[in-house]
């Protein structure tokens, strides 16, 4: 029989690996470095190359030759491989191995939160930068956690301290649990970062826009103190974050849309970053690979959802379960997109399931070779540690695997993991192959005894004369049991038990019949199994069949983006927003994206013709105050002035109200910051482009905005918590604004005075400090960015146009404003816009004299006004909100309709693309089944850009789709649990809908 592997002593093994020359001997030394050679097992060099029956030698914990014909030094002890494999051992280029456990803070407690950092020592401002840690000064070797990853085939880790959004230098260390010194391998290996600030309990950032906000200022100033460093403070933070920059920067994305973002950021910074991602790429593969980062990919798919009860699956969105279904797809596509990803372990809740979970991805169309890259070469490559490891050539680490079986099939088992040239046994219950013929002899009887397969899957058989009988058989190291139905001259058929030992050749042990009778039996080799002269093809799975992607990815996606038609609509109303008014029986003609005309007895021969009879076309809905379409916060309320945050970094354009707000007219949407403070972040013009992704969503060339804010939601006078943020009264609000509006000269002027240096004079001189609140709030003043400001109380409207007046610039847009209509000539001579709700008031004690005659009484007085929504499930109903000032004020229809298109464009500034029905301008249409200020009109087709991005019966298929695809997928889901899948329990995390005082 043939022996797969050899008792090391361990003596051996405490020398094998390299040793500490720093650290003095206590007592006698004892140096005998040891060379050894594992032979005859299949060698796989590196993800791609296979050595048939190779050697593999090395000597104190590195490699000295690897092949086919190695000749093996004749001092060296001898593994016998024969029958097995060997790998390099796994890379985990995501963990926290070795490190302390992170404080766990409560910040739901306002009274934990602070304005400023408690750090003492000369450190930067905030206590979520943190590039002065060093994994390699907290490391420790953690012999259990080490156990762990060994048992998953990891032999190297890249840890990190995993707290805060610059989390500092992480160490590239072997899990060889010896001393710290001989399991550092790279000591400051890569730069690390995320978006989630941790333990640090100050109040900036708050948002995922301050996260990254902050990041980016941070980069600039590190920038300004590596050129301006001996003419300026002191600071740690900053002298560490300029150190780690030349390493390779890893930063871990929330998902996929977190990804984009991450990258972006990445392009201002000049950083290429790696990205650590939650597996959800194959949603946006296109763009996910248009960024070129290499990715770290988790492989922690979802659980099946437990939907026996019908109940329960109306817990889930459509979204969770075909992430369920696609999630294993996921590498795969990777793969085949041509995008650079490496394994990790990490958010695995059952880390055991890590090879079970790349079986899976391979059995959905990864290949092995790019598995097996995935989780060696690849990860090496990315921490420049290739000379190290990922690969088993000479004068690399020891780090190898061996296997009973090719390391992606079902059955095979890791049997030892050498780690820098130490053997950890992993699985030592199966060392022997026994498949052979053997003679089974007990109480009197001789049968035939097959055994045959792998030493982990084996089969067995009895024979007596012809009749052949299959064998219960289980085995634990060199332990056996058998049981089996018995029939002797086909009489009476009893059950035989038997128990006992393999001992080379020799099986032997006591056993029970069924009347309860013990016996004595053996079974004794006799011959090898028969060959089969004909070639088994192997039987390689199918990829299971999943369904569609989709875009978005969730509920009303299209499984493809709609395209821009050419359309004519023929003899409808239509609403032009133009000298021309209303037409009645017209036609609009829809083309390359845009009106190419309207009038009457309009043709194309290449048009789809749309009948119009008795409906009304109009130009799209504009909301000027939305919240929509935003991720995770609206508000970066900590400072009185965050000016540098912006809503453009986080468009979800996966948000479900999109396709609600289209099915409403809807086509374009200010989305703004929050009214938490003074100065809010800059906002974000988008059109609705349901399925695009965020940055194909904005509005190209849109005029750059920001959001004020005046009153209750600022002053926060009547709030509890332990600080009290300036400003506490409306006087300090508009102190706020004076103070930050003359800073920003300030800073322009020291940006001039640098700009006239001479070059000799600026080799003296340290740069001005690039400062992005600065620089936002200095376009305001140059007319560059305009404010649409947050308002209700008279006398803080006036005040803020006055502070602008003061500084020579206008404001632009007073939104809420619903104590307008009391200074409606001052705004006038002013030139200011108002963008109001129609009938909002007494939901706060300073909308007291709030009326619903506002928006008619402010278009009265020559104010150009708007109606906005402020409100997720209000931006669907606009054109009612519209109709009410036809209502309360008299206004005529066309002037309340010009309240939700043209006018709200005229107050974004984008009025020559889009508002009205005019030839050039953008296709932003609606067609509507009946006059749209009516209660009872439908948006039947919406279009943006000349795409049907909404259409009503199109809405009804789509309604039956997501029905038979729900259907489909708790079909499959049920199936899973049938077959033994672990489950959890059915549930949806609920979509966050953002307000201004959220």
């Amino acid at each position: 029989m043939k022996k797969y592997l050899i008792a090391f002593l361990s003596v051996v093994m405490v020398v094998s690996g390299r040793a500490q020359e720093t650290y003095p001997v206590a007592g006698i030394s004892d140096k005998r470095p040891q060379t050894y050679a594992v032979t005859g097992a299949t060698i796989y060099r590196d993800f791609q190359t296979v050595i048939e029956k190779g050697t593999l030698v090395f000597k104190e914990g590195k490699i000295i030759a690897v092949g086919a014909n190695v000749t093996v030094p004749p001092n060296a002890v001898v593994v016998d491989a024969n029958g097995l494999f060997i790998y390099p051992s796994f890379i985990d280029m995501y963990g926290d191995y070795g490190l302390p456990a992170v404080k766990k803070t409560d910040r739901s407690n306002w009274r934990n939160i602070k304005p400023e950092s408690s750090k003492k020592g000369a450190y930067g401002w905030n206590e979520a930068i943190t590039p002065e840690v060093r994994a390699d000064k907290l490391f420790a070797a953690d012999e259990k956690a080490a156990a762990e990853l060994r048992k998953l085939g990891f032999g190297a880790v890249l840890t990190h301290q995993r707290d805060v959004i610059a989390r500092g230098s992480g160490t590239l260390v072997t899990l060889g649990s010896k001393k710290e010194n001989e399991e550092i391998i790279k000591g400051i290996a890569a730069a690390h970062y995320s978006f989630d600030k941790g333990s640090s309990m100050q109040d900036y950032p708050s948002s995922l826009m301050g996260a990254l906000a902050l990041l980016r200022q941070t980069h600039y100033d590190a920038q300004w103190y590596r050129a301006a460093k001996d003419n300026t403070e002191y600071n740690i933070s900053l002298d560490a974050w300029n150190h780690l920059q030349p390493l390779p920067q890893i930063i871990e994305a929330l998902d996929w849309l977190t990804l984009l973002r991450a990258d972006k950021l990445g392009d201002a910074m000049g950083v290429q970053f790696m990205i650590k991602t939650t597996g959800d790429e194959y949603k946006r593969l296109d763009e996910v690979k248009a960024t070129r980062a290499p990715l770290l990919v988790p492989v922690n798919f979802p659980e099946a959802y437990d939907v026996e009860n019908p109940f329960d699956a109306l817990q889930l969105t459509l979204a969770d379960m075909k992430h369920w279904e696609l999630a294993p797809t996921n590498a795969a596509m990777l793969h085949g997109a041509g995008i650079e990803f490496a394994f990790t372990a990490d958010g695995m809740k059952d880390k055991k399931s890590f090879l079970i979970n790349i079986r899976k991805a391979i059995q959905h169309g990864l290949p092995e070779t790019a598995a097996l890259k995935a989780l060696t070469y690849t990860p090496a490559k990315l921490i420049n540690a290739l000379d190290k490891t990922g690969s088993l050539e000479k004068d690399r680490l020891a780090n190898f695997i061996i296997t009973s079986g090719k390391i992606f099939d079902k059955e095979t088992r890791i049997l030892e993991n050498w780690v820098q040239g130490n053997k950890f046994v992993i699985d030592n219950t199966h060392l022997e192959n026994i498949d052979g013929i053997y003679l089974l002899e007990f109480s009197g009887n001789q049968l035939e005894l097959t055994i045959e397969g792998s030493p982990f899957k084996t089969k067995a058989s009895v024979m007596l004369d012809t009749v052949k009988t299959d064998v219960q058989f289980s085995r634990n190291a060199n332990n056996v049991t058998l049981a089996f139905n018995f029939s002797k001259d086909k009489k009476v058929t009893q059950v035989v038990r038997l128990a006992g030992v393999i001992e080379k050749e020799h099986w032997s042990g006591k056993g029970q019949l069924h009347d309860g009778a013990w016996t004595d039996w053996t079974a004794r080799y006799e011959k090898p199994l028969e060959k089969k002269d004909e070639k088994k093809e192997e039987k390689k799975d199918s990829i299971p069949d999943v369904g569609k992607i989709i875009y978005p990815f969730v509920a009303y996606g299209y499984e493809e983006a709609p395209r821009a038609e050419t359309v004519l609509i023929k003899n409808a109303t239509v609403w032009t927003n133009e000298k021309e008014g209303i037409l009645q029986n017209a036609d609009v003609l829809l083309k390359n994206g845009k009106i190419a005309a309207f009038g009457k007895n309009l043709s194309d021969k290449v048009a789809q013709v749309i009948d119009g009879t008795g409906k009304h076309v109009t130009s799209g809905i504009i909301d000027e105050h939305s919240h929509i379409a935003i991720s995770r916060g609206v508000n970066e309320g900590s400072h009185a002035s965050t000016a540098e945050v912006s809503i453009g970094d986080v468009v979800n354009s996966e948000d479900i109200n999109i396709y609600r707000q289209l099915a409403g007219g809807v086509v374009a949407a200010q989305l703004l910051h929050g009214s938490a403070n003074p100065i809010g972040g800059q906002s974000a013009l988008i059109k609705l482009r349901w399925g695009f992704p965020p940055e194909k969503m904005k509005f190209e060339n849109a005029p750059p905005f920001i959001k004020f804010a005046l009153g209750e939601n600022v002053k926060r006078s009547n709030w509890e918590q332990p600080f009290l943020r300036y400003p506490q009264t409306r006087m300090g609000v508009e102190q706020v604004y004076v103070d930050f509006f003359t800073r920003a000269r300030e800073y322009e002027k020291k940006q001039k005075d640098y700009s006239a240096l001479s070059k000799k004079e600026k080799a003296n001189t340290p740069p001005p400090r690039r400062d992005l609140e600065m620089e936002t709030i200095l376009q305001i003043l140059n007319n560059e960015r305009f404010i649409t400001c947050h308002s209700y109380v008279q006398s803080e409207i006036v005040m803020l146009m006055r502070v602008a007046e003061q500084f020579g610039f206008r404001v632009n847009t007073f939104t809420h404003i619903l104590e307008g209509y009391k200074v409606a000539d001052k705004m006038k001579a002013h030139g200011v816009h108002a963008s109001s709700f129609a009938d909002w008031w007494a939901y706060k004690y300073e909308v007291i004299d709030a009326i619903p005659y506002n928006a008619a009484l402010l278009t009265e007085a020559g104010v150009t006004t708007a109606i906005n929504s402020d409100d997720a499930e209000m931006g669907r109903r606009l054109n009612h909100e519209a109709a009410k000032s036809v209502k309360y004020g008299g206004m005529s229809e066309e002037e309340a309709w010009k309240m939700v298109t043209l006018n709200p464009a005229i107050m974004l500034r984008v009025e020559h693309r889009t508002g009205s029905i005019k030839a050039g301008k953008d296709a932003d249409v609606v067609v509507w089944s009946d006059n749209p200020l009516s209660v009872y009109a439908k948006a039947e087709m919406t279009f943006v850009d000349g795409i049907r991005f909404f259409d009503l019966e199109k809405d009804k298929q789509l309604r039956q789709s997501i029905a038979d695809e729900r259907a489909r997928l708790i079909q499959k889901l049920l199936a899973a649990k049938k077959a033994g899948e672990k489950t959890q329990k059915a549930g949806s995390a609920v979509e966050k809908i953002w307000h201004c005082d959220d």
